[in-house]
């Protein structure tokens, strides 16, 4: 029996901590997914779009000039793809036809020195 209370406390325990990490917002106040090491942070302002890309110690910029991005968004029922383009010093920014909705998903792809970043976020 204790063990059995013992592996479920230890499940919700995980559970709540990934829970916890996945809500973190970033210093431009967006969504924050680390990937490969990489903090990368959402951020969706209007028509605007932009990813801050981060290096592993989560305080340095990632290099984006001469690399490419890419976001596929859900949205209301559709599905668009927006070609993002790199600003300096670390971020992927693109423009929409439209603001996004509550509970739009956002999956973000970038090649980035090094690394291939794909990450996945939620509108609030």
């Amino acid at each position: 029996m204790w063990t059995r209370l013992s592996i479920a406390l230890l499940g919700m325990g995980i559970a709540f901590g990934a829970a916890a990490q996945g809500a973190k917002k970033g210093d431009n106040g967006g969504e924050v997914v680390v990937m490969e090491g990489h903090p990368i942070e959402f951020v969706a302002k209007g028509q605007a779009i932009t990813f801050y890309i981060l290096e592993d110690d989560g305080k340095s910029p990632t290099p984006t000039q001469g690399f490419s991005g890419r976001a596929v968004i859900q949205d209301g029922g559709r599905t668009i793809a927006v070609t993002l383009s790199p600003a300096a010093p670390n971020k992927f920014v693109g423009q929409l036809s439209m603001p996004l909705g509550s509970k739009a998903r956002v999956v973000f792809s970038a090649k980035v020195p090094g690394h291939t970043l794909q990450a996945r976020f939620t509108t609030e």
